[in-house]
């Protein structure tokens, strides 16, 4: 089965066919960047570009980088605020002609990396990090997921985490891989010390570059990178619409 997926970020709006027997992408996905300001209006107009370039589907999933509960988005820490309590899943249903499944950015790509990728038939406590404009996070037991966990909110030296851990932080800040490493390490021996998990998963843009900053993280959980990297909020988002969550 195919369905689009589209994936909402603080930085870009991305989105492709996928096949949800497999996880890949049927056709090349499309990107535009993040409108500013990133009010509902903007956004879902974007959203709308993004699914016309692909035609009309079966089903389709969007992921929005925030709190999601029943189609309404509770939190958006970095998307403009108009969207704190917006009826996200209404609003792009009507901006993309037919009906939407809205979930958590962050429970999106965990979903495909425990079915596809980096979690599969990994049992205990899986946490899916995405490391990108904020933190987003997944949390799985036994291959369930606690939705809506936002652990990059979690409390770091006086900052919400994502203020200092997050690769945005890396880029406006010019640190160093090794620097912003040392900043991560803290970060997951934190998560490590409240949650004890089995495995750790390191996703969002920066995963296609782990090679730089993992090797340089020393905490007791294992952790690797996300196999289906940037893509598995797409095909999470896909695969949650198509029912194959």
């Amino acid at each position: 089965m195919t369905a689009l997926g589209i994936d909402i970020g603080g930085s870009g709006i991305k989105g492709a066919p996928v096949d949800t027997s497999t996880g890949t992408l049927t056709e090349q996905r499309y990107r535009v960047e993040t409108p500013q300001p990133s009010n509902v209006d903007h956004v879902t107009a974007a959203v709308a570009e993004v699914a016309k370039r692909f035609g009309e589907a079966d089903h389709i999933g969007i992921t929005f980088p925030g709190v999601v509960l029943g189609g309404v988005t509770r939190t958006a820490a970095n998307l403009h605020r108009s969207w704190i309590d917006a009826p996200a899943a209404e609003l792009l249903s009507a901006a993309v002609g037919g009906p939407v499944t809205v979930l958590n950015d962050a429970d999106a790509a965990g979903v495909a990396e425990m079915r596809f990728g980096a979690g599969r038939g990994q049992r205990g406590v899986v946490i899916v990090l995405t490391f990108g404009t904020g933190i987003g996070s997944a949390v799985f037991v036994d291959g369930r997921l606690l939705p809506n966990t936002e652990l990059g909110h979690l409390e770091l030296h006086g900052h919400d985490a994502e203020e200092r851990a997050a690769e945005r932080a890396r880029e406006e800040k010019g640190l160093s891989w090794a620097e912003w490493a040392h900043r991560v390490q803290r970060y997951l021996r934190h998560v490590e010390r409240l949650f004890w998990p089995d495995l750790l998963v390191i996703g969002g843009g920066v995963s296609k570059r782990s090679g730089k900053f993992l090797p340089l993280i020393d905490i007791r959980t294992p952790v690797v990178p996300a196999e289906l990297q940037n893509n598995a909020g797409i095909v999470g988002a896909a695969l949650v619409a198509a029912g194959g969550d």
